[in-house]
């Protein structure tokens, strides 16, 4: 019988803890994950452990290998562009059906999303160059929030796909504040403000320069990062 906690499956647990592992850089992009390991280490069975990356393969964390198990997705430059192309087109669709589909709650939420991020702490004291994992987590909830406006749940999981996989390239990367010119949170501030002003097409089109530049970031930098993306 499957363990429960919290009214959590054990699938659910050790795909949160797996998700956590990778995205903390404890299994490193393009790291095999054998069977044995994760059955050990999780505390997992075979079926639960499969369950688990095959929701991370969905999400495009890991990566399925003909006969030989799963990966931790790998990282090139390649894949960030094509990710890229793919964000900025559904991302700015969502975001566009977000805004003229969005009720007073949806905006409320948006609202209080964005307030969270703001008082986030950027970058931890010991390790300027990284984002914190309390920004990061306000970062998604705040996108999140404002394409959860959007009625389409195919195109709303399809969204949310592309952005976890984005995530691995984020916490893979130099800090995003590494740019001193950029101002991210005027950035986050002009997409909830078109967002609030119910302007689809200005919403859209900032938020695909707003992903444009942060790829065009961890590409321009890749070779200062010790995940030598190639």
């Amino acid at each position: 019988m499957v363990r429960r906690a919290a009214g959590r499956t054990r699938t659910d647990l050790v795909h949160d803890r797996l998700r956590s592992d990778i995205l903390d850089g404890h299994l490193r992009p393009g790291q095999r994950l054998k069977f044995p390991d994760l059955c050990e280490q999780y505390d997992a069975s075979v079926g639960v452990a499969r369950e688990a990356l095959a929701r991370l393969a969905a999400q495009g964390l890991v990566r399925g290998q003909s006969r030989q198990g799963y990966q931790v997705a790998p990282l090139s430059q390649d894949d960030l562009s094509d990710l890229t192309s793919a964000r900025v087109e559904v991302e700015s669709l969502v975001l566009h059906r977000s805004v003229v589909e969005g009720d007073v709650e949806w905006e409320a939420t948006a609202i209080g999303a964005h307030h969270v991020l703001e008082r986030a702490h950027f970058t931890a004291p010991d390790d300027p160059r990284r984002v914190t994992d309390q920004w990061a987590d306000a970062h998604a909830a705040f996108h999140n929030a404002l394409l959860a406006g959007c009625t389409n749940r195919r195109l709303m999981q399809t969204a949310a796909s592309l952005r976890a996989e984005a995530e691995l390239y984020r916490r893979w990367s130099v800090s995003l504040g590494h740019e001193p010119d950029r101002d991210i949170s005027a950035e986050h501030r002009g997409l909830l403000d078109a967002a609030v002003a119910r302007d689809p097409d200005l919403a859209a089109e900032r938020l695909r320069q707003h992903i444009a530049h942060t790829a065009q970031l961890l590409i321009t930098c890749a070779d200062e990062d010790a995940t030598d993306l190639r």
